[in-house]
């Protein structure tokens, strides 16, 4: 398992859940909007939206790299061809339990120096609302364009910030997971929770 793999698997969560909701219905609330000073239009918008070619621009993840992570979490039961479409389909439950109880030992974060960037854990939108803050510093994607300080969280994937401006909801997933990799009980818990929600296609309120 690479992070690339989560990275993906997670962009395949999202595309899912965009196709089971009207776009009238779905969920801007953890957005980027106002949080960097400039976010690149969302591309991967073709005809496939999963096919290698088209996850690659979305993720920014390699088309080998791509191949490759698919392929690893087939292997372990993580991913599926769906009977009815043959697109790609994540077992959510065991990847939610694998991110619950897994991930903070596999690829866990520590804070880094203070620098400019995204908000992630518990300081990003998804969480904002719902936990006041623990510590001294928020904790930040580090990015040229972020419009706020914190202190540095290294992402799942070096490619993560970038794809997470491009996709609302997998923008939330990833900051629920780096709440869960600082390993910090209460906001992972919470974290935990939500992120259940957000794989099995509910709406988030």
């Amino acid at each position: 398992m690479k992070g690339q793999d989560l990275l993906l698997l997670l962009k395949l969560v999202s595309l899912a859940r965009a196709e089971a909701r009207p776009l009238a219905a779905r969920d801007d609330r953890a957005g980027l909007a106002g949080r960097v000073a400039e976010v690149p239009p969302a591309y991967g918008d073709g005809p496939d939206p999963y096919s290698v070619r088209a996850l690659e621009e979305s993720t920014g993840i390699s088309k080998s790299e791509v191949s490759g992570a698919l392929r690893r979490c087939t292997e372990v039961g993580l991913l599926k061809a769906s009977r009815n479409t043959g697109k790609p389909q994540v077992n959510t439950r065991d990847l939610h339990l694998f991110l619950v109880h897994g991930v903070r030992f596999v690829f866990p974060a520590r804070p880094g120096p203070i620098v400019r960037g995204i908000p992630t854990a518990f300081a990003a939108p998804v969480l904002a609302d719902r936990l006041m803050s623990a510590g001294d510093y928020i904790h930040v994607w580090e990015d040229a364009f972020g419009t706020d300080m914190g202190q540095r969280v290294e992402p799942l994937f070096r490619t993560a910030p970038q794809a997470a401006k491009r996709d609302s909801d997998l923008y939330a997933m990833l900051a629920l997971v780096d709440s869960i990799r600082l390993g910090q009980a209460r906001e992972a818990g919470l974290a935990g929770e939500l992120l259940k929600k957000y794989l099995r296609g509910e709406v988030i309120e």
